[in-house]
């Protein structure tokens, strides 16, 4: 049996916790906490792998395995790595209190209603896209992935970072609130486990029955008259709809709406729980967009710009981009984008005579591109109670899908 027990932030270890053991792993502090039997093995916890091997000899000779973690092993921790290998079946685990509970703890919030997400060991785009989007998150720090580099990421945007080094320890113990920019600004040295990033004023919410990631929308591709747009400038909602599958806007992504008028991809693609950028060049339209984005609840960041020039002040890269406008433009504005977006460009076109050198620009990007013409015919009321087609204008959707590079020795 492998006993996995997690401290660091409740109560502290019970002296005997290792009695028994034949090996005992775990962080150096967890080791140094604890009274080792005479001779057990000590190993400190750094590559995962050789410690695995390691517990694995000793579970063929069936001898006792200690294994000390911070928090809940079972949260985030090795409680994963070590049912992956051994089993469920083969672990005894007594989670202690994790770091993200006991930092809202500090704060006297509830967390059910935050998103959790790991920057250890991960790319840090993610968290940081995430707090763009959500207004209560908890980033789970690591190396090169701290308060300071989390900062940076944010650098500019209405967020408080609360910042909790050495969490259960007496003496070291700090939870601090401070701007994305001083946070960046200092070293934190390495006994942060866990960034909380919040919109102000942190009020608790309503109470919630599922806990995590917020239900997504009941439905999608909004009718026109559930945003504020002009002159019906708005992007149609049966367009809209082929937009959103092709887009896959989803938690944790960017995504820039260029040329986006009334906002209306960007709003849904927040509702979707993607970070969004609005590149509106109209002031009444940048006007515009923040007013769809506060109707629907969401948070929509826009930058009053043209395209292409306004897209090199775009510090991150985008997952995926909607192109809406451009005229003349438009090629060299597909071209910007296709160099900076991970994953898929979309583009509407209303004039038929730009789809070449559209699609141009998407294929010499290193695009697959494929497009559609949408025709569509809603109901329309007639006198006498009766009804008829009335036709919407035809918009040409064009999509590209980056190419993934294949890389040698491995099947595609």
């Amino acid at each position: 049996m492998i006993t996995v027990v997690g401290t660091g932030t409740g109560a502290p270890l019970a002296e005997d916790v290792a009695a028994g053991a034949a090996l005992v792993v775990g962080g150096r502090r967890h080791l140094d906490a604890v009274r080792l039997p005479a001779g057990a093995e000590r190993i400190v916890l750094g590559p995962l792998a050789p410690a695995l091997d390691a517990i694995a000899g000793y579970v063929a000779k069936e001898l006792p395995v200690l294994v000390l973690a911070s928090g809940d092993p079972g949260f985030f921790g090795i409680v994963r790595a070590l049912a992956e290998r051994f089993g469920p079946e083969h672990l005894a685990v007594r989670p202690g209190v994790s770091s993200v509970a006991t930092a809202f703890a500090r704060l006297g919030l509830p967390w059910d209603d935050a998103l959790v997400v790991s920057a250890h060991g991960r790319d840090l785009r993610t968290a940081a896209n995430v707090c763009r989007a959500h207004p209560k998150v908890a980033v789970l720090t690591g190396p090169g992935a701290g308060p300071a580099e989390l900062g940076a990421a944010l650098a500019g945007r209405d967020r408080t970072l609360v910042v909790a080094t050495a969490l259960g320890d007496p003496e070291r113990e700090r939870v601090e609130r401070v701007t994305p920019a001083r946070a960046a600004a200092r070293d934190w040295g390495t006994a942060v486990s866990v960034v909380l990033c919040l919109a102000e004023p942190s009020a608790p919410g309503p109470p919630r029955t599922v806990a995590g990631v917020p239900a997504g929308p009941a439905h999608w591709a909004l009718a026109e008259a559930e945003f504020a747009h002009r002159d019906s400038m708005i992007t149609k909602f049966e367009v809209r709809a082929l937009a959103l599958a092709r887009l896959g806007p989803r938690l944790g992504d960017l995504v820039w709406d260029v040329g986006a008028g009334s906002g209306s991809v960007a709003v849904e693609c927040a509702r979707l729980g993607a970070a969004v950028v609005a590149v509106e060049k109209a002031a009444d339209g940048v006007d515009r967009i923040r007013e769809n984005a506060r109707a629907h609840g969401v948070e929509v960041e826009v930058v009053h710009g043209t395209a292409p020039e306004a897209l090199a002040a775009l510090a991150d890269d985008p997952d995926a981009v909607f192109i809406g406008g451009g005229g003349r433009e438009l090629p060299a504005v597909i071209r910007a984008c296709a160099l900076r977006a991970r994953r898929s460009v979309v583009v509407a076109m209303a004039a038929l005579d730009r789809v070449p050198a559209a699609r141009a620009a998407l294929t010499d990007a290193g695009f697959d591109c494929e497009g559609a013409l949408l025709q569509s015919s809603r109901l329309a009321p007639l006198p006498g109670d009766v009804t008829r087609l009335a036709a919407t204008n035809p918009v040409f959707l064009l999509w590209g899908v980056r190419t993934p590079v294949p890389i040698e020795g491995v099947d595609q």
